[in-house]
């Protein structure tokens, strides 16, 4: 059962019950329907700040809250990307989206990656922005660090304070941040085979920081098991695209809206 916001409504939120979590959504704007994916322990403003009003300026933007993130409540499974991914595509279901553009940060990058490999027929384009397609491909003391991560190393920071004014359980931050370095773990950490990435049937727009947390030699493979890095005066121009956003880390990344606002809307708007 959804509540679907009016267009008028000052408040867009709406909520969902989508694969057996009950899922808080926003709806900005209006057109095609363009669906945005946060990263790991963000919610919606603190993922997407003003990128998500430039988007909305031409298309119809859903903005969602996964599991254990910001007003959605935690349910009693792991955080997988696949387990996420299923969540996305009842949503699109429920909500009656249709053939959808997908944007996803980091950990959203990678839910949406999956969604695309376990529903194409759902996602009409991607833009994964600020993702590795295995571990190897992030610097390795990223990748200790997240081993060594506490929830006090976050309290304070725009995270931590969103959560605890939207969260359903306020308390629940150091459950989250847990769960969060439980996907990341060894073993469990999201990871694809390069025939996979091969496989992606929509064209894509990767998008990197050149001082992320993933290897930008680990970024041009990607774009290239994507069918990019061809030269375009002879073979045309690939489905793939590559933007590396010049002086940005990865939590910088979906904040610079003048960059990758224009880029993604032009990009949405191919032919």
């Amino acid at each position: 059962m959804t509540t679907t916001p009016s267009p008028e409504a000052p408040a867009p939120g709406g909520r969902v019950t989508a694969n057996g979590v009950d899922m808080y959504y926003e709806v900005h704007g209006q057109g095609d329907p363009l669906v945005l994916l946060h990263g790991a322990l963000t919610g919606i403003g603190s993922g997407f700040g003003a990128l998500l009003p430039e988007l909305a300026r031409q298309r119809r933007v859903i903005a969602v809250e996964m599991q254990a993130h910001g007003r959605t409540p935690d349910i009693d499974r792991p955080l997988r990307v696949e387990h996420l991914a299923r969540d996305i595509a009842a949503l699109i279901g429920e909500l009656g989206l249709g053939r959808v553009d997908v944007l996803g940060y980091s950990m959203g990058a990678g839910v949406a990656l999956q969604l695309a490999l376990d529903r194409p027929g759902l996602v009409r384009r991607l833009v994964l922005v600020s993702m590795a397609f295995h571990s190897e491909g992030m610097y390795p003391e990223v990748v200790q660090g997240i081993e060594h991560l506490s929830p006090q190393d976050l309290e304070g920071t725009p995270f931590h304070e969103e959560y605890t004014a939207l969260a359903p359980d306020p308390g629940g931050w150091a459950a989250l941040v847990e769960r969060v370095k439980d996907m990341d773990a060894p073993g469990n950490a999201p990871e694809w085979t390069r025939g996979q990435v091969r496989s992606v049937a929509a064209p894509v727009l990767l998008v990197t920081g050149d001082a992320d947390i993933v290897r930008p030699e680990h970024a041009a493979e990607m774009f290239r098991l994507l069918g990019g890095g061809v030269p375009g005066d002879l073979a045309g121009l690939p489905d793939a695209r590559l933007a590396v956003l010049p002086g940005t880390t990865h939590t910088g990344a979906v904040h610079r809206e003048r960059y990758l606002a224009p880029m993604v809307a032009e990009f949405l708007a191919a032919a």
